[in-house]
């Protein structure tokens, strides 16, 4: 018996990581939405940048959400709260400019980025398909995280601000998203 709900709970865990890696995706859309609305006016220069991320993320949203679709799964209950609270982050780091900006997404990279590789790790012997997905957006996501790394550089307050209430916010959305 121990068996047969362990293995059930393993056939689970894919899905309930796709299905956190896709509401995660759309408070990363709503990020970079705000964030590009905004830095209209505060920082010009992000725009093109910040729209691209955006081209990004939506892209993963879709992959993750075929993957939910093909497997008859519905999206996380913490989608939502994932949209209406990046787009709320985004609207206010994006006001405060370029620093900001950067410390918003090196702080939310670093924390998926972590999970994303320790979904790997347990995907690889538990869901091809699942595995392939994730793996599929480490590379952009890295990227978003490397190029916000160089913009730090310019601004020493709100990195120190931002980055640590970002990062509990960001673990603390996946933690919920997990238990949902």
């Amino acid at each position: 018996m121990h068996a047969l709900v362990q293995t059930s709970a393993n056939q689970r865990l894919p899905q309930r990581f796709i299905k956190v890696d896709h509401a995660g995706e759309h408070g990363a859309v709503c990020i970079y939405r705000a964030q590009a609305w905004v830095c209209r006016f505060t920082a010009p220069g992000l725009v093109p940048m910040l729209n691209a991320f955006r081209t990004h993320e939506e892209g993963h949203r879709a992959l993750f959400g075929r993957y939910l679709a093909g497997h008859n799964v519905q999206r996380c209950r913490s989608y939502h709260l994932c949209g209406i609270g990046g787009f709320t982050l985004g609207i206010i780091t994006g006001a405060f400019g370029r620093s900001a900006v950067a410390a918003t997404t090196v702080a939310v990279e670093r924390v998926v980025l972590r999970h994303l590789n320790e979904q790997l790790r347990q995907l690889a012997s538990l869901d091809a398909e699942a595995h392939a997905a994730v793996a599929a957006i480490v590379l952009e996501e890295t990227e978003h995280h490397d190029t916000a790394t160089l913009d730090l550089q310019q601004g020493r307050f709100w990195p120190r601000l931002i980055m640590p209430v970002v990062s509990g916010a960001t673990e603390a959305v996946i933690w919920l998203g997990l238990k949902l």
